[in-house]
């Protein structure tokens, strides 16, 4: 069944009825956008840096030296109960 009363997007009369845009066309995007947080941003053509190197070796030797750490304080802690 089809109704003959006519939709208005807009309640009230000085503005102009909502207009969608076909399916087949996209939306234009600002060229200067930002990258979000899952876009690759623009390749600034650096390579890692000093920093970089620095952080991926904390990130790497850190749990290293705190398991060993705490398997040597377990130890310690096993020869003083006397076990």
């Amino acid at each position: 069944m089809t109704s003959a009363v006519k939709f208005h997007a807009n309640s009230d009369a000085d503005e102009l009825p909502a207009r969608l845009r076909p399916a087949g066309t996209h939306a234009p995007k600002p060229a200067g956008q930002a990258a979000g947080p899952f876009e690759m941003p623009a390749d600034t053509g650096k390579g890692p840096s000093l920093r970089d190197a620095l952080v991926t070796g904390l990130l790497v030797i850190y749990p290293t030296v705190a398991t060993v750490v705490a398997i040597v304080a377990g130890l310690l802690l096993a020869s003083v109960n006397g076990t």
